[in-house]
């Protein structure tokens, strides 16, 4: 098992939409918005680095109003 935090921007007006696509995307586990320069932190658990990198990429960075990303693959220490 592969998890990940990804920092998402999103274009003002298109948040709620954004949202609620980004939460049935597979490989999602939670979603918790914030303040600041990002606008939500997703957990995503995949089964592989491919997998995690495929739901970034396909899933959440093409859902319409996300303007940018940031991905951070955990390793449990």
């Amino acid at each position: 098992m592969v998890t990940g935090l990804v920092l998402v921007r999103l274009m003002a007006g298109k948040e709620k939409s954004a949202l609620s696509q980004i939460k049935a995307i597979k490989g999602v586990a939670h979603v918790t918005a914030v303040f600041g320069r990002w606008d939500l932190v997703l957990d995503v658990e995949t089964e592989d680095i491919v997998t995690l990198s495929n739901v970034v990429v396909r899933g959440i960075r093409s859902t319409p109003g996300v303007l940018s990303t940031e991905s951070l693959v955990t390793t449990a220490i």
